[in-house]
């Protein structure tokens, strides 16, 4: 009889051409599974909440799988860390329902984007953060409010994209100053193909004051991605939380240098 496993998941997306597993490319999803089955003692497979791209971070990935084998809660983090990278770490593991799936049982996910203001070179922040010229939270702020609700986001849509439909529901979106970054906290029910990046990138260039406060809503309407320009490194960006119903996960930790800013 098989069981349902959900596991918490943080990682330095730098060292990984993404979450999702690859022939030739080193993922995070290939790494974990490596470690899952010699700790199943079986080969398992993972689904995750959301496929980072390369580059992205995560605090609160989560992914679930099932195994055959029996084993301690205990033994899926600490026996998979004992076997993974310093880049990719198991934080928690619950055993859920069999109907449980990472990915579409999920209800909401949660992205933070962080900018850093600072003119210096850091190899300890530059890896983990975009480095920007001083940007006006407030404005960027005011401009990302006419994200909020369900809407069509083909001009926040990557050309790629597999999904279905470009509609998703933002929830949640704020930018806001803490030390010398600008934090961009958002949430929807789902994000098409680079859309929290290419969000960062035009929210950018209204902080700068290179576009109005009005123009990220003329974008939108627009539904056309040409208008917004490049879309934002992988660096800066962090999946920090996916919600489930019923299902009470710890969550996600801040990314780190927003957690060494002291909020």
């Amino acid at each position: 009889m098989y069981a349902q496993i959900a596991l918490g998941i943080e990682y330095d997306g730098g060292a990984f051409n993404g979450w999702q597993r690859q022939s030739h490319q080193p993922s995070v999803q290939s790494e974990l599974e490596a470690a899952l089955s010699q700790v199943a003692d079986h080969p398992v497979r993972t689904v995750g909440a959301g496929r980072t791209d390369a580059g992205v971070h995560a605090t609160g990935q989560v992914a679930s799988f099932q195994t055959a084998n029996a084993r301690p809660m205990r033994a899926w983090c600490d026996g998979v860390n004992a076997l993974t990278s310093a880049s990719v770490k198991v934080r928690w593991a619950r055993a859920v329902d069999a109907a449980f799936n990472a990915r579409f049982s999920a209800i909401a996910r949660r992205y933070i984007y962080l900018y850093r203001i600072d003119e210096g070179r850091s190899p300890l922040s530059d890896p983990f953060t975009w480095r920007s010229p001083p940007l006006d939270a407030e404005a960027m702020r005011r401009a990302a409010q006419a994200l909020l609700g369900e809407q069509d986001f083909t001009s926040f849509r990557a050309a790629g994209c597999q999904s279905k439909s470009p509609c998703r529901e933002v929830r949640r979106i704020d930018v806001r100053s803490v030390a010398n970054l600008v934090v961009l906290d958002i949430e929807a029910n789902a994000f098409v193909l680079r859309m929290v990046r290419n969000i960062a990138g035009a929210l950018a260039q209204v902080g700068r004051g290179e576009r109005p406060g009005t123009w990220i809503a003329e974008c939108l309407q627009a539904k056309d991605r040409a208008l917004i320009g490049k879309t934002a490194p992988p660096r800066g960006l962090y999946l920090v939380h996916v919600s489930y119903p019923g299902n009470d996960f710890p969550p996600g930790g801040l990314p780190p240098p927003l957690a060494a800013s002291g909020i």
